[in-house]
């Protein structure tokens, strides 16, 4: 039923996808990250996107990526597509020959439960990036 497919961000008509994929995901809770930077896929119903994921090298953790955004549309909530996009920023990664993937959630449990199931283990950077209360998440690709 869902296909996830490694996008060209650079290329106009993804960027806009991506973007309002983001607003209609984040509304005005995250920045609109830089869909120029990093490696961006998009998850489709049909013909329609319904979610998106990206990851970029990280600058927290030497020899990772960062696992900077996902976004599904509620309405295909619980079909695990968190997951697949996981997967798909995994299998990149190892491709890069990076060590492990990094990221964080903040007031997020789904995408926390989520980390969880995929293998990720809670962590506590040497300097954290994001607020107090936010959870931090790595994962080994060795």
């Amino acid at each position: 039923m869902y296909r996830i497919r490694m996008v060209d961000a650079s290329d106009d008509d993804v960027a806009d996808i991506l973007a309002e994929l983001h607003r209609l995901t984040f509304f005005d809770a995250a920045a609109m990250p830089d869909f120029d930077l990093g490696a961006w896929w998009l998850a489709y119903c049909r013909d329609d996107p319904v979610a998106f994921a990206g990851v970029v090298p990280s600058t927290y953790a030497r020899h990772s990526g960062y696992f900077s955004r996902v976004g599904v549309l509620q309405r295909h909530w619980g079909r695990g597509l968190q997951l697949r996009l996981m997967r798909a920023v995994e299998a990149r990664g190892r491709r890069s020959g990076w060590d492990g993937i990094v990221s964080d959630t903040t007031d997020n449990s789904f995408s926390a439960n989520n980390f969880i199931r995929a293998g990720y283990r809670l962590y506590e950077p040497e300097v954290p990036w994001a607020w107090s209360h936010t959870l931090y998440w790595r994962k080994s690709l060795r």
